[in-house]
């Protein structure tokens, strides 16, 4: 199975895709991680207003399987967060990239993208 990962994103190795727009980055997790974890149940997402640092756990997904953490793969604040996911956990299963974001923050390191790996390094990674 090859591993979908859009070419505009940046992806950590604990399988959260970054999408940034100037200051601010959009963050959900990848379709590789949401078919891994299978159908989900749940999810857990930060407060807005939080502080999240790089690497730092921040969020959690539940799956009919397991619970997983979801971890900052940038440093900033939370602007804003997938209220729709409350209800509807499963369109991180249907639409990774695009309806199933977890959450929005505005960058505080806009280094810290730099850190992060290509959709080409993504695939390798997860063998795609």
């Amino acid at each position: 199975m090859s591993a979908h990962a859009p070419e505009n994103l940046k992806y950590a190795k604990t399988h959260e895709w970054v999408r940034a727009n100037d200051d601010t980055a959009t963050i959900g997790i990848t379709d590789h991680a949401q078919a891994e974890l299978t159908e989900l149940v749940f999810v857990e997402l930060p407060a807005v207003g939080r502080v999240l640092t790089a690497g730092e756990a921040c969020a959690v997904v539940e799956s009919v399987k397991t619970a997983s953490d979801i971890y900052a793969p940038v440093s900033g604040v939370v602007t804003e967060v997938n209220e729709a996911l409350g209800d509807a956990p499963e369109q991180v299963n249907q639409s990774a990239y695009e309806d199933g974001w977890f959450f929005r923050l505005r960058l505080s390191n806009a280094g810290d993208l730099d850190a992060l790996m290509s959709a080409t390094d993504y695939q390798a990674l997860v063998g795609g």
